[in-house]
């Protein structure tokens, strides 16, 4: 004996299926605002207008030569790196502001120690997790700043 498909089943195929689109896309909505941690900028018209000057900034900082990297190390603290063409810059000032991607953790100063050959340390440890550290260096009336991602 066959079966007949009757108007009740597909009935359930589509209600089954539209719950299942609605109930995701409830989920994705809700999974969205609660970790959004709040605006990028107050007034996106401003920081266009910003633009152009963020460029040449950009511009002068790499015509210093200077590279500057930052990491996490085994005991949470962030290690940088400053070179210039290559060499170690040892007699740079270093300090940093970390943020939590999602705004989820208050803002951070971190103070650093040199620990010779262009290398420095944090002096205070990171907490765990993800952290976006705004790296500022300043040696021989130069600034250069770096933003680093430290998983």
């Amino acid at each position: 004996m066959t079966r007949t498909f009757t108007g009740r089943h597909i009935a359930a195929i589509l209600v089954a299926f539209f719950g299942v689109v609605i109930a995701v896309n409830f989920t994705m909505a809700y999974f969205a605002s609660a970790t959004f941690g709040g605006l990028v900028v107050d007034n996106s018209y401003v920081a266009s207008q910003k633009f152009n000057g963020w460029l040449e900034k950009a511009r002068a900082e790499k015509a210093l030569g200077w590279a500057l990297e930052g990491a996490r190390t085994a005991d949470n603290h962030v290690a940088v790196t400053l070179t210039s063409a290559g060499q170690a810059m040892p007699e740079a000032r270093i300090d940093a502001l970390v943020r939590h991607p999602l705004g989820r953790a208050p803002e951070q100063a971190l103070a650093f120690r040199a620990l010779g050959d262009g290398r420095y340390e944090s002096v205070q440890a990171l907490p765990a997790g993800r952290w976006i550290v705004h790296l500022h260096a300043t040696a021989h009336g130069r600034q250069l700043k770096r933003i680093v991602d430290l998983p």
